[in-house]
């Protein structure tokens, strides 16, 4: 998670984002992971390269319980490969599995391929999360 933030962000400290795992990530939260293997003179090596994770909303409109993602990340040398797309389809498939009508997720907006990937993808604002610093006023 930090280092989707990290790439967008780079000057921020995000070690609070630990706090953030410790309270969501639970067995109804699944995390998954894409290692990739280097062959290098015969020896392999996983590293992972990409994780989702998702979890569970609630539609304020509806009040049915959805599918959310809470992470998608790609490291950057893997980008543009595939990766999330495929990451975002077996989602799409976990969540029908579950009986979920519809996925969410924020994104910031700065966040331009992901933007590109979700409006691909068919994904639709249906809101925006606004914020107004209250700097010495």
């Amino acid at each position: 998670m930090q280092r989707t933030y990290q790439d967008i962000f780079p000057s921020q400290d995000f070690s609070h984002l630990s706090r953030t795992v410790e309270q969501y990530l639970s067995s109804d939260t699944p995390l998954w992971w894409v290692d990739f293997t280097e062959t290098e003179t015969s020896r392999q090596e996983n590293s992972p390269v990409a994780c989702l994770w998702m979890g569970n909303a609630i539609d304020q409109i509806t009040g049915q319980r959805h599918a959310n993602l809470f992470l998608l990340y790609v490291a950057p040398e893997h980008r543009k490969r595939g990766v999330g797309r495929a990451l975002m389809e077996y989602a799409q498939t976990w969540a029908r599995a579950r009986g979920d009508k519809q996925i969410g997720l924020q994104v910031f907006a700065s966040n331009v391929p992901a933007l590109n990937l979700y409006n691909q993808l068919g994904f639709q604002t249906q809101s925006l999360w606004m914020i107004k610093p209250l700097n010495g006023e």
